[in-house]
């Protein structure tokens, strides 16, 4: 089997690259190693940068309607009671006019995939090794299927098998891990449209509306030796968190108790070193990666899928460069492997041209949301008092600042 692109994932950056090169012309094959699309995290907040990448798209308005705009954030403190911040998403920035929503990562994923031709999305697919073979990669799958193409791009989540082949470690743990949660409610839930975060000693719980009967939420906290007797169990998860919370002023603690066991997801908080990306190969030749498999991050910007929206928006348009171009008129003349190599180095620079324009912004994401999750989450007590005193509005004021920004459009025309 040969084609041209192969991307491995068929997350929020695999399927938002594929959909990408699909609006300018050009097919690609996606591989995904489970038997349907994954929703696993349930929901995630859309910035407005993930807006203006998904409007680029083509699906902006499709999710819209699906999902409740968020009007503002508001920071308490569990251990006063008391607010320490509010902070409106509605203000003008650079971009235009702040926008956020918490969209259901399912939804998010079939909104993408809907768009695509059929056939694209090839399921039970896991690729367990990568082989050169002169100007190709050679794709091996667990079946015994073997695909041979001309761009290689890895959007294979945080464990990804090509960041590996690029030379990239696995993302370090941060120590922190998360309990994340849905709750799909029978009647209306009558909550301000808000991000509402609560911070404690070692501890902070957010929850947002996705509509007028979902409510997407998150507890972060760094674990004892004791915690890792919860294993995945989501009943011992569920009353974890419930007795975490037993001080809470908020009916937020009652959708927690409203969640169904099934809705209960733990996972470890990873993300890669910023000097990784600096000195790492983010493409080589004609492979490269992006989203989780590029950036891996704590969650405390909520810039995870934004940003790898914003990957698929800019690797589309510079692949679309490399295969848009035609040879010049002597290179009809030459021979079968000189095209091939040609191709190749056209190929390459596009990839570059990609990492070189993803690189810094990779490294900013990664940094920012490691140093607001360390402070949000620090039980020392003097950290607590600047966090709930001093930095408060400075750290809200961050989530809109980091979601400022265009990746730009498809046609780089």
């Amino acid at each position: 089997m040969e084609t041209n692109i192969v991307i491995v994932g068929a997350g929020i950056a695999g399927l938002a690259t594929s959909l990408g090169l699909h609006r300018l012309g050009i097919p690609s094959l996606v591989l995904e190693s489970a038997d349907t699309l994954r929703g696993t995290g349930f929901a995630f907040s859309q910035w407005k940068n993930a807006w203006m990448a998904l409007d680029t798209l083509g699906v902006g308005d499709i999710l819209r309607h699906q999902h409740d705009q968020l009007c503002g954030s508001v920071t308490t403190s569990l251990i006063t009671g008391q607010q320490t911040s509010s902070t409106s998403f509605m203000d003008k920035g650079k971009n235009g006019v702040g926008e956020v929503r918490c969209v259901r990562r399912r939804l998010m994923l079939e909104a993408l995939a809907n768009e695509l031709p059929s056939g694209t999305i090839r399921f039970l697919s896991k690729v367990v090794s990568i082989e050169e073979s002169g100007f190709s990669k050679i794709l091996h799958l667990a079946d015994g299927t073997t695909i041979k193409t001309k761009v290689l791009i890895g959007c294979d989540g945080v464990h990804s098998r090509v960041a590996k082949w690029l030379g990239f470690k696995e993302p370090s743990p941060t120590g922190r891990c998360a309990i994340r949660g849905s709750a799909e409610l029978n009647i209306n839930h009558r909550l301000e449209p808000n991000l509402r975060q609560f911070f404690g000693k070692g501890l902070r719980f957010g929850s947002m509306p996705c509509d007028e009967k979902t409510l997407f939420w998150f507890f972060t906290w760094t674990p004892t030796n004791q915690d890792k007797e919860l294993g995945e169990d989501p009943a011992k998860l569920k009353q974890f968190v419930l007795n975490k919370l037993e001080k809470m002023q908020s009916d937020d603690r009652s959708f927690v108790e409203k969640t169904e066991l099934d809705s209960f997801l733990l996972a470890p908080l990873r993300y890669r070193h910023p000097w990784e990306i600096m000195f790492g190969n983010i493409s080589k030749g004609n492979v490269c990666v992006a989203g989780d498999a590029f950036h891996p991050m704590t969650p405390d910007l909520g810039q995870g899928g934004c940003s790898a929206l914003e990957d698929g928006v800019v690797l589309a348009r510079c692949l679309a460069e490399a295969f848009s171009k035609k040879p010049a008129k002597h290179m009809k003349e030459k021979e079968e492997e000189e095209k091939e190599e040609d191709q190749y180095k056209r190929i390459e620079e596009a990839l570059k041209k990609y990492a070189k324009e993803r690189r810094w912004r990779g490294i900013d994401l990664i940094t920012t949301a490691y140093i607001i999750g360390t402070l949000q989450q620090s039980d020392s007590k003097f950290v607590t008092f600047l966090r709930d005193k001093v930095f408060a509005a400075f750290l809200a004021g961050m989530l809109l600042k980091k979601s400022d920004f265009d990746c730009g459009k498809l046609n780089s025309s």
